[in-house]
């Protein structure tokens, strides 16, 4: 059985796609390629935790203003931006939601302490062993701080063999007693980490907030071209909290299908066993078949390995059903809604900085681009006939 030939079963154990390989050395890459480049450098280092999404709202809009045809922000601070089909706004024809979260994990300040330090609680899933030491910043103002714990000198054995408790962390803002730091923060507060945007070798990034600024950049670049189906686009907020502005954004658009465009887990690092690697960086986009959040959408996700089939996109399984997406709020918005993932690998995710790979990224635009081209319209078509039972 070929890629290109049918979907995937959840019992199957299918290999993942060769490696694509660089550009040969002294060759420039491509006008896409560094597009996506510039936007995770434009957007990676702008604060965005859950429920603070603004700075990357109004630089996304920026983006995508003369691409679009009309755009708009809902009350919970989804971006949603409409991309006509050839019939334009008086027939839309059928509709494909395409969907990236904004927002990021990170802290939030909830109190003080004699000292000076903050106390702080985390905003999404974030490890804990990875936090202290980091270099932060704190509140519309971008305070300069560092995540602190009582010195490994002062802890007992036991405190030094395991990770420190979420409660155990303070952000320290060089401020010299509890009533100075109240007067240079509040509580609540978004805490968002300092990490530099760096290119790593020819063709990786490393930067904060992949998950999902890749999304959207890789989004960004698909609303630069008109499709035979209207495109809503919706830059979403708090998913880290609970995939929350999905749930309003796909109520919004009403949409025929949905498509997800995440930053996923990137396993292929030491101590990981090959068959536990839920994606590889450089082997291409992954799809899902199902998480904690959702099942995709089997027709959605055969006609994307036709796409990747013809085109020679490679692409490779996401091997876990852990984690979710924005996908488990849209399938279920209404009356239903066919959904599927597209995801690229990121090393890292949900801490303070990620690795991804650009080929990854540019790969996932040619197959969202490729089915939105080829076979949107025809799907839903058939849909809309037969009904989607089994396609």
């Amino acid at each position: 059985m070929t890629q290109a030939q049918a979907a995937p079963q959840p019992q199957a154990q299918r290999p993942l796609q060769p490696q694509p390989q660089p550009s040969p050395p002294g060759q420039a890459p491509s006008e896409r390629f560094s597009r996506l480049r510039e936007c995770l450098e434009l957007l990676c280092p702008l604060p965005g935790v859950s429920g603070f999404e603004g700075p990357v709202r109004e630089r996304v809009a920026q983006l995508i203003r003369p691409f679009v045809d009309r755009w708009e922000t809902d009350p919970l601070g989804n971006l949603l931006a409409w991309r006509y089909g050839p019939d334009g706004p008086q027939q839309p024809g059928p509709v494909v939601m395409l969907a990236a979260h904004m927002d990021e994990v990170g802290l939030v300040v909830s109190g003080f302490e004699g000292d000076g330090t903050l106390r702080v609680r985390p905003v999404g899933g974030l490890d804990p062993r990875v936090l202290v030491g980091k270099a932060v910043r704190v509140g519309a103002s971008r305070l300069a701080g560092v995540i602190g714990v009582r010195p490994i000198h002062l802890q007992k054995p036991e405190e030094r063999r395991r990770a420190p408790e979420p409660e155990a962390l303070v952000v320290d803002i060089g401020a010299a007693g509890r009533e100075q730091a109240e007067q240079a923060v509040q509580v609540g507060d978004p805490v968002v980490f300092e990490a530099p945007f760096l290119v790593l070798g020819e063709r990786r990034v490393l930067a904060k907030a992949l998950d999902d600024r890749v999304g959207c950049c890789v989004l960004v670049e698909l609303l630069r071209e008109r499709y035979p189906v209207t495109v809503v686009a919706a830059f979403t907020v708090q998913e880290e909290l609970g995939l929350r502005g999905a749930q309003v954004a796909a109520f919004r658009a009403d949409p025929h299908l949905g498509l997800v465009l995440e930053g996923t887990v990137g396993a292929d690092v030491a101590g990981v066993e090959p068959h536990h690697e839920v994606t590889r960086l450089g082997a291409g986009p992954a799809l899902s078949v199902l998480d904690q959040a959702s099942i995709a959408s089997p027709p959605l996700v055969a006609a994307l390995v036709r796409v990747a089939g013809r085109r020679g996109i490679p692409f490779q399984w996401r091997r876990t059903g852990a984690g979710g997406n924005d996908a488990g709020a849209i399938h279920v918005s209404r009356a239903g809604v066919p959904t599927a993932s597209v995801s690229v690998p990121c090393r890292y995710i949900h801490g303070p900085a990620a690795v991804c790979d650009l080929a990854d990224v540019e790969a996932a635009v040619e197959l969202v681009q490729g089915f939105l081209q080829e076979e949107a319209a025809p799907l839903l078509q058939r849909w809309r006939r037969h009904g989607s039972e089994g396609g």
